[in-house]
C-alpha cells in the first residue's frame, strides 16, 4: 500500500516550481537569485513550472505584454527596482505601489513592487566599515555621480562597491539606521526595504489554485485506492475533519487570492452563516474552480459546526 499512497503523497507536498522572466535589463536573475534563497524551487524550464514570475521594470513594453498575455500557469508580475519609481507623495515606494495597481488594472494579473538589488546584498566588512565612515563623514547621495565623483575620505572603489551592493536607496536607509545610535540587523533591514516577503506572500497567493487541484487530485486518487482495495482505514481517514478541513483551508486561499472574503469567526453561528453563504455562492454563476472551492468551504463550515462544543 505504502509503495502506492507514497508516491501521491510525495507530489503533493511537492514545492511549486517557478520560471521568473523577463526582459534583459529588468533585474530578472536578481530576482531569481533572492527567490531561490528564500526557498523557492525557482526553474529555468518554464514548461516545467507551475507558477510564472514576470519580472517588469518601470513601464510596460511590447515584449512584457507578450510574457504576461502567454499565460500557460498562474502568474505574478514583479514590478523590480521599486526604489526607482519617484519621489511623489510618500516616496519611491509608495510610488511604485501605485504603479504596480495601474499595471494590474492593464494585465488583469496581480502585481507588486520589488527592490531585488536589497533582496541578494551582501554586506561584508569592508562595506559595513565604509557605512559607519560615511555615518561620520556623509557624502552627497543626490546622484550616482555626485556620490562618486565628490570628495570624500572612501576611496573611490568602494563608493562604487557600496553603490553595486545596495544603490542609494539601500545606502540611504542603511545609514539612517546606523545613524539612530542602536546596532541594526542589516540583512533584516535590507530584507524589509527590498519587499521580497511581500512578493514570497504574493506568489504564495497565486499558487492557490494549483495546490488546491493538487489536493483535489490526490484525494480522488486516495478515494479510489480505498475503494479498490477496501481500506477501512485509509477511507476513515479521508472523512476525517482534519482532511476536510484542510480541503476547505485550500478553498480558502483560492477565493481569498480572488479578491472575495471568508468570514474568520470560529462560532456555531459564523460556521452555520459561512456555509449557508458559500452554498449559495455555490450555487450562483461562477466557474468550475470556484464551485468546487465553494462547496469545500460549506462542507467544512458544516463539519465545524457540527463538532461538539
Amino acid at each position: 500500500m505504502s509503495a502506492i499512497v507514497g508516491p501521491i503523497v510525495r507530489r503533493l507536498r511537492a514545492p511549486l516550481r517557478v520560471a521568473v522572466l523577463g526582459r534583459a535589463g529588468v533585474g530578472r536573475r536578481t530576482v531569481a537569485a533572492a527567490l531561490s534563497a528564500a526557498g523557492t524551487a525557482v526553474t529555468d524550464d518554464p514548461a516545467s513550472a507551475q507558477l510564472r514570475a514576470v519580472v517588469v521594470a518601470e513601464t510596460l513594453k511590447p515584449e512584457d505584454r507578450a510574457l504576461i498575455a502567454a499565460g500557460g500557469q498562474p502568474t505574478l508580475v514583479v514590478l523590480n527596482k521599486a526604489d526607482l519609481a519617484g519621489f511623489g507623495e510618500g516616496g519611491p515606494i509608495a510610488a511604485a505601489r501605485r504603479r504596480a495597481a495601474r499595471l494590474r488594472a492593464l494585465t488583469g494579473e496581480p502585481t507588486v513592487p520589488m527592490v531585488a538589488l536589497l533582496a541578494t546584498a551582501d554586506v561584508d566588512d569592508e562595506l559595513g566599515a565604509a557605512l559607519r565612515v560615511l555615518v561620520r563623514t556623509p557624502a552627497d547621495l543626490t546622484s550616482t555621480d555626485s556620490f562618486l565623483s565628490g570628495d570624500h575620505p572612501l576611496p573611490v572603489e568602494v563608493r562604487r562597491r557600496l553603490l553595486a551592493a545596495l544603490d542609494r536607496y539601500g545606502i540611504a536607509h542603511a545609514l539612517l539606521a546606523l545613524a539612530s545610535g542602536t546596532d541594526p540587523d542589516l540583512p533584516a533591514l535590507l530584507r524589509r526595504l527590498s519587499l521580497l516577503d511581500e512578493v514570497l506572500a504574493a506568489l504564495h497567493a497565486v499558487g492557490a489554485p494549483v495546490r488546491y487541484r493538487r489536493l483535489q487530485r490526490a484525494l480522488t486518487e486516495l478515494r479510489a485506492l480505498a475503494a479498490r482495495t477496501r481500506d477501512d482505514e485509509l477511507a476513515a481517514l479521508l472523512a476525517a475533519d482534519d482532511t476536510v478541513l484542510a480541503e476547505m483551508t485550500a478553498a480558502v486561499e483560492v477565493v481569498e487570492a480572488a479578491g472575495l472574503r471568508v468570514d474568520r469567526a470560529d462560532d456555531p453561528a459564523a460556521h452555520l452563516r459561512r456555509a449557508r453563504h458559500w452554498r449559495r455562492y455555490r450555487d450562483g454563476p461562477v466557474t468550475p474552480l470556484h464551485r468546487s472551492c465553494a462547496a469545500a468551504i460549506c462542507r467544512g463550515s458544516l463539519r465545524l459546526h457540527a463538532r461538539p462544543r
